[in-house]
């Protein structure tokens, strides 16, 4: 009889190769996945302006926070935060994110008011947008550092505040 032809026969699996590369699904769905990845596009798109116009001197700023977004993409999807704990991996984060707004906005304004060519608008364009999003990102960590250093903070209190209960039991005594 014949077997469908649906069903694989059980033998062992392929080596992961450039598949191991890949980001998850999940990841790349979730919002910080989605956030690195247009923080990527946007970083080259604007590079790839920057290369194009007159205004060229500008081309170094896209370039480094493309390739810091895209490692970080790649770090987050391989859970490298999880294996290096000497990083303290949101506040790296969210400086990179707050620097990036910053240089973004001010080389936006600098290649939109100063140059006439139509790549120099693009890439001023392209850089306000990718300002908003990284704005949108450092507001997000930021929201979450602070969550984390209240829960801290609210464990050091409660802990603070057994160790003077266990001290004023043991003064009465």
């Amino acid at each position: 009889m014949d077997e469908p032809a649906s069903e694989e026969p059980d033998g062992p699996a392929p080596p992961p190769g450039l598949h191991a590369l890949l980001p998850s699904r999940e990841f790349v769905c979730s919002r910080k996945g989605q956030l690195l990845l247009a923080e990527s596009v946007l970083s080259f798109i604007t590079f790839i302006c920057y290369i194009a116009s007159s205004a060229a001197a500008f081309m170094m700023a896209p370039l480094i926070e493309f390739l810091l977004a895209l490692f970080l993409f790649f770090a987050y999807s391989s859970k490298l935060n999880e294996k290096f704990k000497g990083i303290y991996w949101p506040l790296t984060d969210f400086l990179r994110c707050v620097t990036a707004a910053i240089i973004y906005f001010a080389i936006s304004i600098a290649a939109v008011s100063k140059y006439s060519d139509g790549a120099s608008k693009a890439a001023g364009v392209f850089g306000f947008i990718a300002t908003i999003v990284y704005a949108v990102d450092f507001y997000i960590t930021f929201n979450d550092l602070v969550a984390f250093l209240k829960q801290g903070s609210s464990e050091n209190a409660t802990e603070a505040q057994k160790s003077e209960d266990e001290d004023s039991d043991s003064d009465s005594n």
